[in-house]
């Protein structure tokens, strides 16, 4: 894959995600009721970021969970060597009945990810609404799923690809758009 362009910086994510913690704050009155979920493994890193920006801005905290999609999947894309996929589990807060959940991905592509994380949801509780946090929206849904918080657009073609590193899997921060 050869790097095309260097999409958001460190500065630019950080920018990003306060927005979208001022969105998430005055979409919601608040925070009360609420529980951001990252979707493992990168969407965990930037819902404990936007937790601290929340704390920033409110004073106050935010429950924080962690979720793992893998056997929700329609693909199940990671196996081990005897063909079984890689669990590594999910810490939800207890007790996300009537919450608002706050799921939070890296990048939001045909929606099947978070098809798949709503079903895990679901299956642990029932939250009163379902809202979405992602840092990159680059289109091609294949279902009709809508972020409700995005750090940036990037219309890409299919034989594109968006790389997001984050400082705490890769030790660094940024987002990049390659071609295939």
């Amino acid at each position: 894959m050869d790097e095309k362009a260097l999409i958001l910086d460190e500065q630019a994510i950080r920018r990003a995600l306060t927005r979208i913690a001022h969105e998430i704050i005055e979409k919601n009155k608040g925070i009360e009721d609420c529980v951001l979920i990252g979707i493992r493994t990168r969407g965990i890193f930037l819902a404990e970021r936007l937790s601290e920006k929340i704390k920033q801005i409110e004073g106050k905290d935010i429950q924080v969970g962690e979720l793992d999609i893998t056997l929700y999947r329609d693909d199940l894309s990671t196996k081990t060597s005897d063909g079984q996929p890689v669990v590594k589990g999910s810490d939800i807060p207890e007790g996300i009945t009537n919450k608002k959940v706050i799921l939070v991905d890296d990048v939001l592509f045909t929606g099947r990810t978070v098809r798949a994380a709503m079903d895990a949801l679901v299956d642990m509780g029932r939250p009163s609404q379902i809202q979405l946090a992602v840092l990159v929206d680059r289109g091609h849904r294949e279902l009709p799923i809508r972020a409700d918080y995005v750090g940036k657009n990037i219309p890409t073609s299919q034989s594109e690809k968006i790389v997001v590193k984050l400082l705490e899997v890769d030790q660094l921060d940024q987002v990049s758009i390659f071609d295939k």
